[in-house]
């Protein structure tokens, strides 16, 4: 069995290949990510983080390589096995919170469980716990609209880690804050990720916050490159 959470070997991606305005994306890209680990993605705008992010999490396909998650290749399952790990294996966070506005903040993180066959109970006490972790328990019964933004994202993260997966995969998470808030988010983040002791990749501008992670890979011109 890999020692490796996440693999992704030889990835290439390109848009409009064959015409013009063709644009090359990815180029060989290799990026191995153990349990417990935290690695910080740097990259400008544009230079391909999100889709890189989305190839890793079987949101999108590469045009040549491989992706493993927990040691088994992702390659070549159909849509519907590829549904089935992204609901149980992968927890994604992005810029915006993308919570349902009709339902409260404890709801959006328990119809995830019951969507995935938990008990209301169980899947409610789940939720409770890692409200608490991120400190906004008390905040439970309230809708997105009645919550800060930063209250928001925190429950976002929770909504990402509500069916226990194995790897996290987060599109600049404080990217929509101010400075000061970003920072309280991002702590809670990653007291949650260390608390679970999955693998995450992280997308961020912040270097400061990249800096808070186990290590840093940056990606220009289609590249990856340690830091």
């Amino acid at each position: 069995m890999s020692d490796y959470t996440l693999e992704v070997a030889g990835i290439t991606k390109a848009y409009n290949v064959g015409k013009p305005n063709a644009v090359t994306v990815l180029q060989g890209i290799d990026l191995q990510v153990k349990k417990g680990e935290v690695v910080a993605l740097v990259a400008p705008s544009g230079a391909g983080k999100s889709t890189l992010l989305h190839i890793a999490g079987l949101l999108d396909t590469p045009d040549t390589g491989t992706v493993s998650i927990a040691g088994r290749d992702m390659t070549k399952l159909g849509d519907r096995k590829r549904t089935a790990v992204r609901r149980d294996d992968v927890g994604f966070i992005y810029q915006f919170h993308h919570l349902l506005p009709e339902f409260s903040a404890i709801e959006n993180i328990v119809l995830p469980q019951l969507a995935n066959g938990v008990s209301q109970a169980e899947a409610t006490a789940h939720a409770m716990d890692l409200l608490a972790r991120v400190g906004i328990a008390e905040r439970a019964d309230h809708r997105p609209a009645a919550l800060s933004g930063g209250e928001q994202q925190r429950v976002a993260f929770c909504r990402a880690l509500a069916n226990q997966p194995t790897l996290l995969l987060a599109d600049e998470p404080t990217g929509n804050l101010d400075p000061d808030t970003s920072d309280r988010v991002f702590d809670a983040l990653m007291e949650l990720v260390r608390g679970t002791g999955l693998a995450a990749v992280i997308a961020t501008h912040n270097l400061e916050l990249a800096a808070r992670m186990d290590r840093m890979v940056r990606l220009t011109a289609g590249r990856l490159e340690a830091l």
